[in-house]
């Protein structure tokens, strides 16, 4: 158990680690002063914008703190329904899930200090939203953006995302060590190359070899960006096509159809194809649900009614259009285009 004192001094540090400025006091710039340039106008607004940022994330991370105390204590004392801990969240108008948001932010926050990966001195240099980027991301991740706040550089959500990609495009062995080579000294930008892996991830062997060939003869740009494309129109392909029941039942050889689709060039076209095959299957048997369901909603209606009730039966007689066996749908105002379509199931009602 922890003594009062012990749990002061914790407390206490946390502070001093976390200290914010009790009050605001920005002198801002005249908008209408000609005598600041704008680059100096703009560098004064960013820097108060900065302490407010730090301000947020700070706030948002004792908050959190708060909320879990609160929860905690809750818990502590048997009250398995929580009603305590959210009848203090409608008093201040903070709903559960904004709680358990505010909950996480200060897990990650103490998780990381904990761990190390974090200095306390170097929260300061996070905006909110990198913060929780960096929380979420893997521990590898978390280091090379906690190294770089050590070193006192701003970290945005841009420069998490940059260290992840880059992180990524190093250590995936998806990628050939002419394109590694290229992203780690720069030529090759590591922000191309993170969606490169994540559509590769989504590929079998087979397919994988043929573009990272292709990939380490001419590790440019331009081909990266070709085989981003490429792998993800073949996954897009692939996934579709494994879903296409009408293909299934044809004994169709899908990797022959594909490598045909690679020669002439039209993989693009082919992926769609199926991707519409796809949603045209699951659209039939949605109709055909809805369908059985509005017939029996509708003789439901019919036996509960009687000739007393002229309007329930005239609503009946319009819909038998949707009900009958033949469903009728204009597809205009103007009743110039009609669709029908009949409904013939076999195996049974």
């Amino acid at each position: 158990m922890v003594d009062a004192a012990t749990f002061s001094s914790d407390t206490s540090a946390i502070i001093d680690a976390f200290e914010t400025p009790l009050e605001f006091n920005f002198q801002l710039p005249d908008p209408e002063d000609e005598t600041i340039q704008d680059h100096d106008f703009q560098q004064q607004l960013d820097s108060f914008w900065q302490v407010c940022d730090r301000f947020d994330l700070q706030t948002e991370i004792w908050r959190g703190r708060i909320l879990r105390a609160i929860r905690d204590r809750e818990k502590q004392g048997g009250d398995s329904r929580g009603t305590g801990f959210l009848n203090w969240l409608k008093q201040r108008e903070i709903t559960k899930s904004q709680a358990y948001a505010l909950i996480q932010l200060a897990n990650s926050a103490d998780t990381l200090l904990a761990e190390g990966q974090l200095d306390p001195d170097s929260i300061n240099n996070f905006s909110k939203r990198a913060f929780v980027e960096t929380a979420k991301s893997a521990p590898e991740i978390q280091k090379l953006v906690s190294d770089a706040a050590r070193q006192g550089e701003r970290i945005t959500r841009r420069e998490v995302k940059q260290l992840a990609d880059e992180w990524t495009a190093m250590s995936s062995d998806l990628l050939p060590d002419e394109v590694k080579e290229k992203a780690s000294d720069g030529s090759l930008p590591a922000r191309h190359l993170a969606p490169l892996v994540k559509e590769l991830e989504k590929l079998p062997d087979t397919h994988i070899d043929t573009l990272r060939q292709e990939i380490a003869a001419n590790p440019d740009v331009d081909t990266v960006k070709l085989i981003t494309s490429e792998a993800r129109s073949l996954a897009k392909y692939l996934d579709a096509a494994a879903q296409v029941q009408t293909l299934r039942r044809g004994n169709l050889d899908i990797e022959m159809a594909l490598e045909e689709a690679l020669r002439v060039d039209c993989l693009n076209t082919a992926a769609d194809l199926v991707k519409q095959a796809t949603q045209l299957e699951q659209a039939v048997a949605k109709l055909y649900t809805t369908w059985k369901r509005l017939g029996s909603l509708s003789d439901r209606l019919y036996v509960d009614t009687g000739a007393s009730n002229p309007h329930l039966r005239s609503m009946l007689t319009c819909l038998e259009s949707l009900t009958s066996e033949v469903i009728e749908v204009e597809l205009d105002e103007g009743g110039q285009k009609m669709v029908r379509l009949r409904i013939i199931s076999d195996g049974g009602s």
